[in-house]
């Protein structure tokens, strides 16, 4: 038989393809798609992707006027059946499930490479696409045959088996395909038997399925898809089956080190969360080992997934990229080199990808991912979650920030294990985000305060001096104005609404705090404090964010902060070595400022304003002046949380709170909005006190402001 050169006949296709003989992609798609005119797929899952592994071969496959017709199912969720059920139209939902998985796609940085392909062949008129499902019985079901035909006007090659039109089903599983050419005389029936089936199924005429036309919609959501900024990242394509995996060795399973002495609440923590199915809240005090205690209860989950044979992938998601190094740091300690997830999408999309498919090849029976609010909301990292079909646990450090709406919505459903860190775990004036929290992590299921965690050796004691400051008869109207423009809002909508900083209700209530926090009377006030502890290192000074709300307002546009007004007071008047710790301080050289400060003779004060509220290590601190201190409870908590770890030497520690109080001879007509900011204050100091070793000196201190407004139920 002689051999066209142009035609499917001579392009050396063998009876079947298995991944462990051969490079699928490479020995028969690409040959393939460079002899054949049309390519026909009917596939249980079709995937953009796919056009990023076929690469060149489908590229010259278009430039010849190539022709494709594609029929796949849809990925029905938990949402789509109720759709259904609830007697919505099954074509529209189906076309929204369809789309959703375009969408996702698109944030996959290889899959939305080739999506740019897909719609100009379907504008050329040169694809179509085409929806399959099963309709029987008042049932609906996915249609998860794996056929297609290549022809070339004269031949036809037909093929079936067990890959998926998707990356990972070219690429990254272990698939064999069997292939019938209709010029060998032994499969020429069963190739034109695949070809009738696939027309019939084309043309709808296949009993138990339905099939529906999808290309005018998919085109739309293409458009839409590729303008978009995930659309446009840049990553390489995929060279046939080159992906780089773990090594062997590199089994990504957590351990406890042997060197680790896990405390008996550390034990207690981790015992209740799997009591609970691996779900839950730890609501364990700053300073007591929250990170440990996650770590110890993953390693755990991690052997009893082993000895079922079954692999898990660790999500831990932190607010800031400092949190994310320090959780590095320790997982690295629990025998397993995590992946950072944060900036640069190319600096680690890679790395996730291939960890995924390691883990479904078996290669790797663990690894973790660690990354930062803010990326773990954005497409790519979303679209690991999405591809990722094995066990997977979520670690939420500081799990409070989750709650607002943009995160919570994007918590993995599929998580099998969630574990939920915090010691404030309830929002600030959002029962919902509470709530949302609650539905996802489950209830909480251990508890260490402050208190237990003194009285346990884990924290040190302390100290606290409340220091007394009188706003001035400018600052005090301002409140007062703020104050009633706050109640009106809570008036009309009440506690339980969402107080994000943008909203209206938000916006006021951090003006209102920064009038407290910048009262002019504090730093005269820090340096009588400062000055008497002028000789003592390891010094915190949290100070209020931005300018002074009055300077803001119409006043000296060129007064400085009240952070750089303290940093002249301590630096220059003082002369004791002092360095701010801001968000503008570079992540090197935060490093090298804490480095500083540990050392206890370098650097004798740190200056900040929110910073240090969360994860960052500094258990040497010794004194915490409290310029500013919001009334949100997690805020104090988190502050004073800093000062209390222990360390070599350190005994105990010192607080010192500057509480706002109206002016002495304040008129009468203010009087209730100055008893509410009085009492404000004096929850923090209450609490603050109650665990102090001095509370009756606090107590005493505070007791003819209690008398005046009476407040001595407070």
């Amino acid at each position: 038989m002689s051999r066209h050169p142009d035609r499917l006949c001579a392009a050396d296709l063998h009876a079947d393809y298995r991944s462990d003989r051969c490079d699928i992609v490479r020995d028969f798609y690409v040959p393939a798609l460079d002899a054949a005119a049309s390519y026909d797929r009917a596939v249980g899952y079709f995937s953009a992707s796919v056009l990023a592994v076929l690469g060149q071969g489908l590229d010259d496959f278009a430039a010849r006027g190539g022709m494709m017709r594609i029929i796949a199912s849809p990925q029905l969720n938990a949402d789509d059946v109720e759709q259904i059920h609830a007697g919505y139209e099954l074509r529209a939902v189906l076309e929204q499930a369809a789309a959703r998985d375009l969408e996702q796609a698109a944030q996959d940085p290889r899959a939305a490479s080739g999506l740019d392909k897909l719609g100009l062949l379907i504008a050329d008129g040169r694809l179509d696409i085409k929806l399959a499902y099963i309709s029987s019985h008042d049932r609906v079901g996915m249609y998860h045959e794996k056929i297609g035909i290549f022809r070339d006007g004269h031949d036809l090659v037909a093929f079936k088996g067990s890959a998926n039109e998707t990356m990972p089903g070219l690429v990254g599983n272990f698939e064999s395909i069997e292939v019938f050419r209709t010029w060998e005389p032994g499969d020429r029936s069963r190739a034109v038997r695949i070809s009738q089936d696939f027309e019939d199924l084309w043309d709808d005429r296949t009993p138990l399925l339905r099939v529906i036309d999808f290309s005018a919609a998919a085109h739309t959501v293409i458009q839409r898809c590729v303008q978009s900024p995930a659309g446009k990242l840049e990553l390489p394509l995929l060279d046939g089956a080159l992906i780089t995996l773990p090594r062997p060795e590199a089994s990504g399973r957590l351990a406890i080190p042997a060197e680790l002495t896990v405390r008996d609440y550390q034990k207690q923590a981790v015992e209740r969360w799997f009591a609970q199915g691996g779900r839950g809240i730890l609501r364990m005090a700053t300073g007591t080992g929250k990170t440990l205690t996650a770590l110890s209860a993953a390693a755990q989950l991690t052997r009893m997934l082993q000895k079922r044979d079954q692999g898990l992938l660790t999500l831990v998601i932190a607010p800031y990229q400092h949190l994310v190094d320090q959780w590095c740091k320790d997982i690295a300690w629990f025998g397993v080199q995590p992946i950072r997830a944060y900036e640069s999408t190319s600096s680690w999309y890679g790395k996730a990808s291939s960890l995924l498919d390691a883990l479904a090849l078996g290669s790797a029976q663990g690894g973790v991912l660690v990354t930062t609010n803010a990326t773990f909301a954005a497409g790519p990292l979303q679209s690991i979650l999405t591809r990722h079909r094995g066990r997977l646990l979520v670690i939420a450090d500081e799990c409070h920030n989750l709650g607002a709406q943009r995160l919570r919505e994007k918590l993995p459903e599929s998580a099998a294990y969630r574990l939920g860190l915090s010691a404030t775990p309830e929002r600030w004036f959002d029962d919902q985000g509470t709530a949302a929290l609650t539905e996802y992590f489950g209830d909480i299921v251990f508890e260490m305060g402050i208190g237990d965690a003194i009285r346990a050796g884990a924290l040190c004691h302390y100290n606290y001096t409340p220091v007394l400051v009188e706003l001035d008869d400018e600052e005090a109207y301002l409140y007062a104005e703020v104050t009633e423009k706050i109640a009106k809002i809570i008036a009309a909508q009440g506690f339980s609404n969402d107080a994000d900083d943008d909203s209206p209700l938000g916006q006021l209530l951090r003006r209102r705090s920064n009038i407290l926090g910048h009262a002019r009377a504090k730093l005269p006030a820090l340096l009588r404090e400062i000055t008497a502890r002028r000789n003592e290192w390891y010094q915190l000074l949290y100070c209020a964010e931005g300018r002074h709300p009055l300077a803001c307002e119409g006043g000296d546009p060129d007064e400085p902060t009240q952070l750089q007004q303290a940093l002249a007071m301590v630096g220059r008047q003082l002369r004791m070595p002092a360095a701010p710790y801001t968000a503008e301080t570079k992540r090197p050289e935060r490093q090298h400022l804490l480095r500083q400060f540990a050392t206890g003779t370098q650097l004798q004060v740190l200056l900040s304003m929110k910073c240090l509220d969360e994860g960052v290590d500094v258990p040497a601190a010794r004194t915490a002046y409290l310029l500013a201190s919001s009334s949100n409870p997690r805020q104090f908590i988190q502050r004073r949380g800093r000062v209390l770890r222990k360390a070599p030497g350190k005994e105990r520690a010192d607080i010192v709170d500057f509480i706002v109080v109206p002016p002495s001879a304040a008129s009468d007509l203010q009087h209730e909005t100055e008893r509410r900011m009085v009492a404000r204050e004096l929850a923090r100091v209450t609490e603050f006190a109650r665990l102090a070793d001095n509370e009756a000196h606090t107590l005493d201190i505070l007791r003819p402001l209690r008398l005046r407004y009476g407040l001595m139920d407070t």
